[in-house]
């Protein structure tokens, strides 16, 4: 049995009231159809069906748990995040769900970077990643992906159930009472013993416990959308996920199965709230403007999905407590340049059903277990992140296309674009190399690096405060 919270959260001494919510006896509660009232019980209970909360869902199912899964929306929804990577396809092989995931991606070898000159790529193949496991990856349509988790959820044995959310909880002696709202607007409530905060973005905990943190050091903010007739990359490069510099920021295109793009742009915020009302044109002039990148779109076709966010980047204070865990995107988001979202989102719902099958057993290893967890996937974090703070940096742009492998320090950074975020085997002291030429070259350009430092305070500044809507 999970340990009761008591008056004061178990860290950093915040009232547990942040996250009370009105108590709805089970015996007010409205059960609508296909929600049966046996549900309302578990052992654990997961808010959030995309990847996250769907695979921490299937791997406790697993186990023997007992598991209830909530999502809000309805599959199959529309979700940036297409592009996989390769340290996560063993994953999917160990849930029993790669040829399934690879029956519905397209191949992806490689990234493409800008070269030195006009219009060129350096192409980072997978294959040469330090210390390599899979030599690709996939580019999926996350409507069909995610369907697909939260689907072998199901088939595993999970209580899944979709257009209801998580409005509220509270920690109790017994372990965690929730509040529900359906699509009909009926409240009801359910009882587990622990619980896993897979809900993305909308940061349930984070938001309620004051946890989640702006990275001010990194705002940025995205228009996003799906295209057909994109020109795509020749021969083994054309799965490949390709990298834009723009005068702002950087812009990505992800081939899709069939004739499928997902086209972006990443600008400052600043920029994204001038466009004025019209996000499609707005689009389509910035692409316009990119040497290489206009080519590719001549021709293409704007499908729909036109949709844009702000304030990317963030983290949380605290990824656990008494009878808590947060898992994916709810306890930090990146800028996506890397791609390293739902690779995130696997290996701390794979690690979160670790955790939480061992603790409902020893609840006394539940604080060891959670430093643990939290140690191992901020270091992860780190690890990605300071690539991603300095890739629009006028020297991170210099090092970038024109890369060099001397002590094999270019085969660390494709093991970083592979996902390789938490293992060693020597990519750690090779990236304190690359780090250390990144330094004599900030030396060595002062100019570049007093742009990049003003860039990166002027956009500090810039705040637009938006989740994901239509543009």
């Amino acid at each position: 049995m999970v340990q009761p919270a008591s008056d004061t959260a178990a860290h950093g001494g915040r009232p547990v009231a942040d996250v009370r919510v009105a108590d709805v006896r089970a015996a007010d509660v409205h059960v609508a159809d296909g929600f049966l009232a046996d549900a309302l019980v578990a052992d654990v209970l997961v808010a959030g069906g995309g990847p996250a909360g769907s695979v921490a869902a299937l791997a406790l199912a697993r186990a023997g748990r007992s598991v209830l899964l909530l999502e809000k929306d309805r599959h199959p929804r529309f979700h940036i995040g297409e592009s996989l990577l390769p340290m996560s396809m063993p994953l999917l092989e160990q849930l029993g769900l790669r040829e399934r995931a690879e029956r519905i991606g397209l191949i992806k070898r490689g990234a493409d970077f800008p070269a030195d000159g006009q219009g060129g790529f350096n192409v980072f193949r997978f294959r040469r990643s330090l210390n390599p496991t899979y030599a690709h990856a996939l580019q999926v349509k996350r409507a069909e992906f995610d369907q697909l988790l939260f689907g072998a959820a199901r088939e595993a044995g999970v209580r899944a159930f979709e257009g209801i959310e998580v409005r509220g909880v509270e920690f109790t002696a017994q372990g965690v009472v929730a509040t529900l709202v359906d699509e009909a607007g009926a409240v009801r409530s359910c009882r587990a013993r622990y619980f896993i905060d897979a809900t993305g973005r909308d940061t349930l905990l984070g938001n309620r416990l004051r946890l989640k943190q702006r990275d001010r050091r990194h705002q940025s903010a995205a228009l996003f959308a799906h295209f057909d007739g994109v020109r795509r990359r020749e021969g083994e490069d054309a799965g490949n996920i390709s990298i834009y510099r723009t005068a702002d920021g950087w812009a990505w295109v992800i081939p899709l199965p069939g004739d499928v793009t997902s086209v972006g742009l990443v600008c400052g915020p600043d920029s994204l709230r001038a466009r004025g009302g019209d996000g499609a044109q707005f689009l389509w002039q910035q692409l316009s403007a990119v040497v290489g990148l206009a080519e590719r779109m001549q021709g293409a076709r704007l499908l729909g999905h036109l949709q844009a966010t702000g304030n990317y980047s963030y983290s949380c204070r605290r990824y656990a407590g008494r009878g808590w865990l947060l898992v994916g995107d709810a306890l930090g988001f990146l800028d996506p340049v890397f791609s390293a979202g739902v690779h995130m989102a696997l290996v701390t719902a794979l690690d979160a059903a670790r955790l939480v099958d061992e603790v409902l057993d020893a609840p006394a290893r539940e604080r060891a277990l959670q430093a643990a967890y939290e140690a191992r996937h901020r270091a992860a974090m780190r690890r990605i992140s300071w690539f991603i703070r300095r890739f629009n940096t006028p020297v991170m742009r210099r090092l970038f296309a024109a890369p060099r492998n001397d002590w094999r320090v270019e085969e660390a950074v494709i093991a970083v674009l592979a996902g390789d975020l938490h293992r060693d085997g020597g990519v750690g002291w090779r990236l304190g190399v690359f780090k250390l030429i990144y330094a004599l070259q900030v030396l060595r350009h002062p100019g570049l690096a007093l742009a990049g430092m003003c860039q990166g305070r002027r956009r500090a500044r810039e705040t637009w405060r938006a989740d994901a809507q239509r543009a």
